[in-house]
């Protein structure tokens, strides 16, 4: 990575070159590994010591929070029963028992209705709103703790399929009211130097003083030939073939239409409501 310039890690980013005056901005090492930033999913068995998660979980504590709010906990899971039976549910993902370590990020309102509660103050605040300003907090710590953990060699992987399983995680986890898991986050040694996913191009995502889409289709288009000639979709990995069946060319934007096209965790909203917000 170190002898990488901004236009070779932006082409790899993007599939496309970057604008020549870009170029002349010296690259600073921190902003070099967030864009060579790779996807591994593949671990050695090696544990992460003690001390180096300590220091990840105060980078984890360092993000910013909502009006210094700190909405959110993290679940360390340690025992490796628990691990397999999370990576049990899913199926396919057996990052979860292999990395050297997992954790759950949460969002967490719990901590500061108790505190209102011992100041003798109405907790008035278990809404939508909180509900949401939980959810960044605890996305910004998990995105914290990923950044310090990447700088320190190892390898991370979010995932958000646990939501899935929310109900029955929250009783394995003991995790009550006024907590929900955001994510779990697998963690540890990387097996191999991994491979970076190509991303939609900045004129897609990036608007400039107001929303205007009006050539995304057509630039999405290019994107999707772009990934297709990198990264094809096979037909082992097109979602709901089951439904659809296999395309010869599955690109991107069919591939993301396709998983949208059937509802997802229609049971979180209940478990949320369970956990005594009120989603309004």
């Amino acid at each position: 990575m170190a002898d990488k310039s901004f236009a070779e890690l932006y082409e790899q980013r993007y599939g496309v070159a970057a604008d020549p005056a870009d170029n002349e901005q010296p690259l600073a090492e921190g902003v070099a590994r967030i864009i060579n930033r790779r996807v591994v999913r593949q671990f050695e068995d090696r544990a992460i010591p003690t001390a180096l998660m300590t220091q990840l979980l105060t980078c984890a504590q360092s993000g910013p929070t909502k009006s210094d709010l700190q909405q959110y906990s993290i679940i360390v899971i340690e025992d490796k029963a628990k691990r397999a039976t999370i990576a049990g549910w899913i199926g396919t993902m057996n990052w979860i028992n292999d990395a050297g370590a997992f954790l759950v990020f949460c969002g967490d309102i719990r901590r500061n209705r108790l505190l209102s509660s011992e100041r003798g103050y109405e907790h008035a605040n278990d809404n939508l709103d909180s509900f949401f300003n939980a959810t960044v907090d605890g996305t910004i710590a998990l995105q914290s703790f990923v950044l310090g953990a990447e700088a320190a060699g190892l390898a991370c992987v979010p995932i958000s399929y646990i939501r899935n399983h929310a109900p029955r995680l929250a009783e394995l986890l003991d995790i009550p009211d006024g907590v929900f898991p955001i994510a779990g986050l697998a963690v540890g040694y990387p097996a191999w130097e991994g491979r970076p996913s190509m991303r939609l191009p900045q004129n897609v995502v990036v608007h400039r003083d107001r929303y205007d889409d009006s050539a995304m289709v057509a630039a999405v288009a290019e994107y999707d030939e772009r990934r297709h000639q990198r990264e094809p979709i096979e037909g082992q990995k097109q979602r709901h073939t089951d439904r659809y069946g296999v395309a010869e060319k599955c690109p991107w934007s069919e591939q993301m239409a396709r998983q949208l096209s059937l509802p997802e965790r229609a049971q979180f909203r209940p478990f949320i409501e369970s956990q005594g917000f009120a989603l309004k």
